[in-house]
């Protein structure tokens, strides 16, 4: 963990905390909800050990980068900006990207967006989801899953930072990092995330000293900056009009359809957090970088499915 460097880089109007280490082709991690670099130190070490200079920032509004205080500068355009504007301080041309969860829907962003920055792409835990003309995510999730479902709690400001305040902050750490219940996660306000049963017992792959470094980074930032990214999906969705109907592509063939190939991931959070450096996640994506540098691949943790669009 000490040869892991750690920068600021000004971009897109903030600046950026930075972890990286190594040298040679560049792997770009963006971490998801409610996480920070530190999910991916494993990995930074693990790689960079096999010859990629390795990079894993806190987005916007976690961690010892800036938060804005408009919640309204958290679109996804907003955080695709941060990262484009972090490879070219950098002077990096292309990388190969992978994401996990809010990360994974912001690496989506930069294949619409900047494809001709994307080497290779490997996405988990979250798909791609097209843009619906019809109707706002929000709403959509309202109406399949209620007003107690998260990401509905997620909406209004302050409420949810309020219940936050009431639970032990490791204790919340906990929960979310380990919770492996399948249903679609609805805390009603009356039970709130403070009362909801605690496990203090950890999986092998989460430490009490993991816990605690989550726990001291979001006790000093508060949990806003990260909410504020599902205060942003509808917000996203007005802006992102222009591309309605628009197909991920490669690179040398954008007129083609991307093609996809997801392989099955299926064990716990182990992947992203395991302590031994061959861990199971960064052989894979070793394996993954080797064969498809030119095509966008994607790792999905719950199916595996291997389809070819073509035009």
């Amino acid at each position: 963990m000490e040869k892991i460097e750690h920068t600021t880089v000004a971009t897109n109007g903030i600046n950026m905390h930075v972890a990286s280490i190594g040298t040679g082709p560049v792997i770009l991690f963006l971490h998801g909800f409610p996480e920070l670099w530190y999910c991916w130190r494993h990995q930074l070490l693990s790689l960079s050990s096999l010859g990629y200079r390795c990079i894993a920032p806190d987005l916007r509004g976690y961690g010892d980068s800036d938060a804005p205080a408009d919640p309204t500068q958290y679109t996804a355009l907003h955080i695709v900006g941060d990262v484009v504007g972090l490879l070219d301080a950098l002077g990096i041309d292309q990388v190969f990207l992978v994401g996990h969860d809010w990360g994974a829907i912001i690496a989506w962003y930069v294949c619409l967006f900047r494809p001709d920055r994307i080497k290779a792409l490997v996405n988990m835990s979250v798909v791609f989801q097209p843009r619906n003309p019809l109707k706002p995510p929000v709403k959509g999730y309202r109406e399949m899953f209620g007003d107690d479902f998260y990401i509905c709690r997620f909406q209004e400001p302050g409420e949810i930072e309020q219940d936050f305040a009431q639970a032990d902050t490791p204790r919340l750490i906990r929960r979310f990092l380990t919770s492996r219940n399948p249903n679609p996660p609805r805390i009603p306000k009356e039970i709130g995330y403070r009362n909801l049963a605690d496990n203090p017992d950890l999986p092998s792959w989460l430490s009490p000293e993991d816990i605690n470094y989550y726990a001291s980074k979001f006790d000093q930032t508060g949990f806003t900056g990260a909410v504020n990214y599902y205060r942003c999906m509808d917000r996203t969705w007005e802006l992102t009009a222009p591309w309605t109907g628009l197909t991920l592509s490669t690179k040398k063939n954008r007129r083609k359809s991307m093609r996809i190939y997801m392989t099955s991931l299926r064990s716990s959070n182990q992947h992203i957090l395991s302590p031994d450096g061959n861990d199971p996640l960064s052989s894979r994506l070793l394996n993954i970088f080797h064969i498809f540098s030119d095509a966008i691949v994607v790792s999905s943790l719950k199916q595996e499915i291997k389809a070819h669009e073509r035009s």
